[in-house]
């Protein structure tokens, strides 16, 4: 009786202490978050423009600059309410769009700069926060916050990353594409020659590719909520799943920015295919019909409005970890996966966006974080830990080779081309390699028993 007593007691504090763990990281993550918004609030402030918390903020009543983002974030949210619960968020969010709408119309207020709609959305996400912290207790309220965190995460999320694109504008005035491009050589320079096959294919081809390059983190809902299906039923997140990767994408990914900033070759080569460069502060108008000479690159100036957002390519690294989180998902879901990630592939380039390098660079990023953040699940074994030293190793390596022998690597294309895929071969190989051993084996159905006849 005591032994048995004695097991329950252990059993208990074995799943609490479990349990901490996990609510001691998620409330840490949530200050440093929180924190990190008011930083990027009192650097944009220098600037004498809103940061990310006033634009959220305002949003509440403003018209919203992406309506489609809101709604994407409140079906985030919806993944822990029951269905009774999604059809009353669904309507209480159309419903307030409505009103505010007639009131606007009413009183001629609101402007008529962003969408009529969408202001609803993130009402309920709110409401669903403040029912979370008055109305549920104990695993409930852990559940429904988490919901709502990770749906204002992903509006938040699209706040900060214009922060951010602003300050690389404002604070780095000179930009490395020359080194960029020189690098480039080795791969072929495969911008330019991309660039001239999607001016061949005219405006058909050239509306796809924009549909699929601005409707990105359209995919990446579809993908989380197919991942996240089941937690309504099982009152609990899965271990990993797509938010995160992006997210983690999203915060990273700017920092280099700063410490790398290219604006890319439609931008510093010329007035592109389709009139998105600005001749005025281009290096010459060469893009995409003449490569640029390799010469001796040196840090251009250029103007404080455009992004310094090509190093690395964070639409090919979103898009690569839409590629790897639909792999499980039904064959239309992973079909329109390798879809996005090819069609991103090609628009990035396309249009000028990105030099080939940003792209490797891009999947490495992707790769690296990905094993990071399945490695804290499934436990840090050595495999784990070297593929995330040797992704770590070749960005860092990347970077100091454009910035510092991009003359050499252009001078030898049949060296440097070859050594830039084989890295980025190895680390993909690594990847699979390290992360099939966590897959859960699949268990073979049971034999069926043979019908035997009964003597008579």
């Amino acid at each position: 009786m005591l032994s048995r007593g004695s097991s329950r007691i252990s059993g208990r504090t074995a799943s609490s202490l479990g349990v901490r763990p996990r609510q001691a990281l998620w409330a840490v993550a949530g200050v440093t978050a929180l924190g990190f918004l008011v930083l990027l609030e009192m650097a944009t402030r220098r600037y004498g423009l809103p940061g990310p918390l006033t634009n959220q903020v305002a949003e509440v009543i403003r018209r919203p600059k992406s309506a489609a983002l809101l709604y994407a974030g409140m079906a985030l949210t919806m993944v822990v309410l029951t269905w009774r619960q999604r059809f009353i968020a669904v309507g209480a969010a159309i419903g307030i769009d409505v009103v505010l709408a007639l009131v606007r119309w009413a009183f001629g207020v609101g402007g008529t700069e962003g969408y009529p709609f969408g202001n609803g959305a993130l009402w309920v996400m709110l409401g669903c926060g403040v029912i979370a912290v008055t109305r549920r207790t104990g695993r409930e309220r852990v559940l429904l916050l988490k919901g709502v965190g990770l749906g204002l995460l992903l509006v938040a999320g699209r706040k900060t990353g214009d922060t951010w694109l602003l300050i690389t504008a404002k604070s780095r005035p000179e930009v490395l594409d020359p080194y960029v491009a020189a690098a480039d050589h080795a791969l072929g320079n495969p911008s330019w020659v991309a660039g001239r096959i999607v001016e061949a294919t005219g405006t058909v081809g050239a509306h796809v590719l924009h549909a699929v390059y601005g409707q990105l983190a359209v995919a990446a809902v579809v993908v989380s909520l197919y991942q996240l299906r089941n937690v309504a039923v099982e009152r609990r997140f899965p271990a990993h799943h797509l938010v995160r990767t992006f997210l983690v994408i999203g915060l990273l990914g700017p920092a280099v920015y700063m410490i790398f900033p290219v604006v890319g070759p439609v931008f510093a080569y010329g007035t592109g295919a389709f009139g998105t460069g600005s001749a005025h502060w281009a290096v010459a108008e060469l893009w995409p019909h003449t490569p640029p000479a390799v010469g001796s690159p040196h840090p251009v100036t250029y103007d404080m409005i455009t992004p310094r957002n090509c190093m690395p390519s964070l639409h090919t690294a979103w898009a690569t970890a839409i590629f790897i989180h639909s792999r499980k998902a039904p064959r239309l879901m992973r079909v329109a996966g390798t879809f996005w990630l090819v069609a991103t592939l090609a628009a990035t380039l396309g249009f000028g966006y990105h030099y080939g390098i940003d792209l490797i660079a891009g999947v490495v990023f992707t790769l690296t974080i990905e094993t990071v953040l399945r490695a804290y699940d499934h436990g840090w074994d050595r495999q784990a830990v070297r593929l995330i030293a040797y992704g770590a190793g070749v960005f860092t390596a990347l970077l100091l080779s454009v910035r510092y022998i991009p003359v050499e690597m252009a001078g030898h294309p049949l060296v440097a081309g070859p050594l830039l895929l084989l890295a980025l071969a190895m680390m993909i190989h690594g990847y699979v390699r390290t992360t099939s051993r966590w897959e859960p084996e699949a268990v073979p159905p049971a034999p069926r028993a043979e019908p035997r006849l009964e003597p008579a």
